[in-house]
């Protein structure tokens, strides 16, 4: 009697198809249609809002120079040292005729004493007297006025201090020790670590970028796989140059970069309706992507195109289904 012979299946694939399935339903992904961004690739450049230069405010040679470009400034952090020798001989100038006109107090100290002691004995004039205290201020008069002088030379001189008017780091010396300055010449530029990303898109781009749009940093090379960095459009310039949209968009972990680097942007260019999954509910077995869709009580393997990956802040390894599968679909987890 002859034997049937039946189809050979694995046992695997026996039980995904007829089994029931097992599980809470409750684990299931409930396939949705919903408005996906349509986006696109633009140039985008790493920049800072504020880039301060750190200028001399005294004239002279720079006689020491602490920072370099690249370093990080600290607000108020010395940067630069410029000196003056003229400054110094002003010093000394003045120090010589304090000393002279502390000779001219006391001589007239000594001259008011003794007018005063000769007017209180009847043998001098009144008018002695007073021209003897007045010429005691006078002294005391130029002194101070010697002193006030000093105190200015001396400001001068603190002046040549180079100070950071910021923290953040360092994009140019344009200086080296020995450079003659004037006063208003920049030695730093110190960019503000309040980092952006300028975007520029292509003008028909315009009616589709709005304040408050999420847009997408491709990290591919810096970031490594399955890296992720989303950020928020918090500027649009009113003005369109040479055909490009110019947008600022703020971004966490911008410091890493370089200031004015180019990097790649992902922009949203108008909604359309798409199906988008988590990539860990594909199979894929000889080049062919599938999903286990759950049929009543059975669990089926379904055939499914897999489109472009579009990750967002809810589901950050989104993949969009062009087909294969409709809504209300209840995917199980392979």
């Amino acid at each position: 009697m002859p034997v049937l012979s039946l189809p050979r299946f694995p046992l695997a694939a026996m039980l995904l198809l007829c089994a029931p399935a097992l599980g809470a339903a409750a684990a299931d992904f409930t396939v949705q249609v919903a408005p996906l961004a349509d986006q696109k690739a633009v140039f985008a450049t790493v920049e800072s809002l504020d880039v301060v230069p750190a200028r001399a405010r005294i004239g002279g040679t720079v006689g020491l120079l602490a920072v370099k470009a690249g370093d990080s400034a600290t607000p108020g952090q010395v940067l630069a040292v410029v000196a003056d020798d003229k400054l110094l001989l002003r010093i000394a100038t003045i120090d010589a005729q304090i000393a002279g006109l502390h000779s001219s107090l006391e001589q007239a100290r000594a001259d008011l004493a003794r007018a005063e002691t000769l007017y209180r004995q009847g043998s001098g004039p009144r008018v002695t007297m007073e021209q003897a205290r007045t010429a005691l201020d006078v002294a005391n008069a130029a002194i101070q006025a010697r002193v006030s002088e000093r105190a200015v030379v001396d400001q001068q001189i603190a002046e040549g201090r180079v100070l950071a008017p910021v923290g953040g780091r360092v994009l140019t010396v344009p200086v080296t020790n020995g450079t003659v300055v004037l006063p208003g010449d920049t030695l730093a530029s110190i960019a503000a670590r309040n980092y952006v990303l300028r975007l520029r898109a292509p003008e028909r781009h315009a009616a589709f970028i709005r304040l408050g749009d999420r847009v997408r940093l491709d990290t591919t090379g810096r970031g490594g796989p399955g890296v992720v960095a989303f950020g928020t459009i918090t500027r649009l310039y009113p003005r369109i140059e040479d055909g490009r949209v110019v947008a600022d968009a703020d971004m966490a972990g911008l410091d890493a970069y370089f200031v004015g680097e180019r990097v790649t942007v992902w922009i949203g260019a108008g909604p359309r309706p798409a199906i988008v999954i988590p990539a860990a509910l594909i199979r894929t077995r000889f080049g062919l992507d599938y999903a286990l869709v759950r049929r009543g009580a059975a669990v089926v393997e379904t055939p499914i195109q897999r489109g472009r990956p579009t990750p967002s802040p809810e589901m950050t390894d989104g993949v969009e289904i062009l087909s294969g599968l409709v809504a209300g679909d209840a995917l199980v987890q392979p």
